[in-house]
């Protein structure tokens, strides 16, 4: 798996990601890495994630070459960037919650986020609505049972549609227009949160984003020439049911492997 891009989250919602990446790249070699044993890690303390999240990228990224690191993760994006680029020397892409375009899309002035509650109490988060949004309205809700939920349907589990409608009663009966999906386990559920919401609510992600500025480093790379389909491979730090393997075999990955983490 020369050249690899690896795509990293704690749990299934890097797959929002990987399918705009592969998409737009479907003849490179994609390794998606998630960390379900430490999940949600919206609830982990900073130093926890830094350290679980750092050691496990930089091994696995000596294991396949990689080429390219995504951290498909809001709570880990915030935390852990600066300390992977000081251990690696190839391109490591964060997410970003999308408060600037819902800022601008905006039509009532008043928007949301929808993210663990990590990420919404976060500075990070706070700079960027003062930076991009600042003549919004802003309503944060927190949630990690989303997280659960979303993971509960990719394992082919009943989704509650009670407990997300619930979730997001504070949308509800407002004028908000648009909602940022700040976690990427949350746009698995873009239906779900749809059917949920009581008004037309704008629903958007960074998936594109970061696919077009994957694509940016990866051009280089000579692989853009060749017609044989990218091999998909998929590792976890906890042993995963067969439900969670059909869904990803549904998404193309064809190799599965458990990696053994240190508590």
């Amino acid at each position: 798996m020369v050249g690899s891009i690896l795509i990293f989250d704690s749990g299934i919602g890097g797959l929002s990601v990987f399918e705009p990446i592969q998409r737009q790249l479907p003849h490179h070699d994609i390794y998606y890495l998630f960390d379900n044993a430490r999940l949600p890690y919206g609830d982990l303390n900073e130093q926890e994630l830094i350290q679980g999240c750092v050691e496990l990228i930089v091994e696995q990224v000596r294991q396949i070459n990689a080429s390219i690191v995504v951290v498909a993760c809001n709570s880990a994006s915030t935390l852990v960037l600066p300390e992977l680029r000081k251990q690696l020397t190839i391109p490591v892409v964060g997410v970003v919650p999308a408060i600037k375009p819902a800022a601008q899309k905006s039509k009532t002035g008043h928007i949301g986020l929808l993210a663990t509650p990590g990420t919404v109490a976060r500075q990070y988060t706070q700079d960027l609505i003062s930076s991009f949004a600042g003549g919004c309205k802003v309503t944060l809700v927190g949630s990690s049972e989303l997280v659960l939920i979303a993971e509960a349907k990719a394992k082919r589990q009943t989704v509650n549609h009670a407990k997300i409608a619930s979730i997001l009663a504070p949308i509800n009966n407002t004028n908000l227009d648009t909602l940022v999906l700040g976690c990427t386990h949350f746009p698995l559920l873009r239906q779900e949160i749809d059917e949920a919401l009581t008004h037309k609510v704008v629903l958007l992600d960074s998936g594109d984003a970061i696919a077009t500025r994957v694509m940016s480093f990866m051009d280089d790379k000579g692989n853009g020439e060749t017609e044989v389909q990218g091999t998909l491979k998929a590792g976890y730090t906890k042993e995963i049911d067969v439900g969670l393997k059909e869904t990803l075999a549904d998404y193309g990955f064809t190799q599965f492997e458990c990696i053994a983490v240190a508590n």
